[in-house]
């Protein structure tokens, strides 16, 4: 196994709000090799984007980190200042962020703002920052970059403004890149080209890539490895392959049922997930995906399952279902949810 760049171990973040605190991060451990591409996937309020604006030192109140370490190369970010974390944003770690438009300064010709960020980190002047622009705008295969850096957000395509966001992640060499949803606000030819750029550009940068999503179909595409996140807590972990072809958590069966399938019965009804996550105000004291799933035991309800390693490496569950007694009980349903979703 190749040593870690990026570990987060045990993070639990909070926030305080005049309803009570949310537990929005409950102990959740992941890492990141140096060029390896990860993936963190969950449907919304889960938890997976808090996580990584706290290791990108982000966070702000009323959130706070509780307990837990983010350890890069070493060092324990959770730990450390504001001065040091805003050395580390930007040049060390970077992030794409989910919507461009939000993000990118309307006021400001796309080209400055990619040059801003190499500025803030380099000591380099104007010209030199231009050519880093322009290098970058190639790499992201961006049309006419000598016309276009001169363009406003708003005179660009979702597509384009995308690459912008992708070109400024890249401008300092990070070692580790977050993508945080970079397709759900494009249309799928669009969201297919940025998947095909992000591939690419793999093989081109020697950065460690953290993509969070809930699109299964991205994490296919992309990933190396998958952490299943549900209610503030990693639920399932292991390879890709090992994940889509035998999933292991029913929570990770639902997410992969809700994908369509060119094979599926024409006239089949969609599967989905019933129910709605629990109130993390108040979190469950069993399995927070209980009250959801239909092989709940009455022990889920009552005590949080431990991870059950399975025979593929690095792959494991958090449910009952795997403990000894449970497992002969329930051995056909896992066998054939496997089969089904492999």
């Amino acid at each position: 196994m190749k040593k870690a760049l990026l570990t987060v171990e045990d993070l639990t973040i909070s926030f305080f709000t005049q309803a009570g605190e949310v537990q929005a991060v409950r102990g959740v451990s992941w890492h990141v090799s140096e060029k390896e591409t990860i993936a963190i996937v969950g449907e919304s309020g889960c938890g997976k984007t808090v996580s990584i604006q706290t290791v990108m030192g982000l966070l702000s109140k009323p959130g706070s980190i509780q307990k837990g370490q983010i350890l890069f190369r070493g060092e324990d970010l959770a730990k450390a200042d504001k001065n040091r974390l805003h050395e580390l944003q930007g040049n060390d770690m970077s992030m794409i962020f989910q919507d461009p438009l939000t993000y990118l300064n309307p006021t400001m010709r796309v080209g400055r703002q990619i040059a801003e960020a190499y500025l803030q980190h380099n000591k380099a002047t104007r010209e030199e920052a231009d050519a880093r622009v322009l290098e970058m705008m190639r790499l992201v295969s961006f049309p006419s970059p000598e016309r276009n850096m001169r363009a406003y957000p708003f005179q660009l395509s979702g597509g384009m403004r995308q690459r912008i966001m992708v070109a400024m992640a890249l401008v300092c060499n990070p070692a580790v890149l977050f993508a945080d949803e970079p397709t759900t606000a494009l249309d799928v030819t669009i969201q297919a080209q940025i998947i095909d750029l992000m591939n690419s550009l793999k093989t081109k940068i020697d950065a460690a890539i953290v993509l969070i999503t809930h699109d299964m179909g991205v994490v296919a595409n992309m990933a190396q490895r998958v952490y299943v996140m549900y209610a503030g807590k990693i639920v399932e972990h292991g390879a890709v392959d090992d994940i889509f072809s035998n999933p292991k958590h029913p929570y990770t069966w639902g997410l992969l049922y809700s994908i369509p399938r060119l094979d599926a019965p024409v006239k089949g009804a969609m599967e989905y997930i019933p129910g709605t996550p629990p109130d993390l105000i108040s979190p469950p004291k069993g399995c927070a995906f209980a009250a959801r799933c239909r092989h709940a035991m009455n022990i889920c309800a009552q005590q949080q399952p431990p991870f059950f390693d399975f025979e593929e490496p690095e792959h494991c569950a958090a449910c009952w279902l795997y403990a000894q007694d449970a497992k002969e009980q329930y051995a056909d349903v896992i066998e054939k949810r496997g089969k089904e979703n492999g």
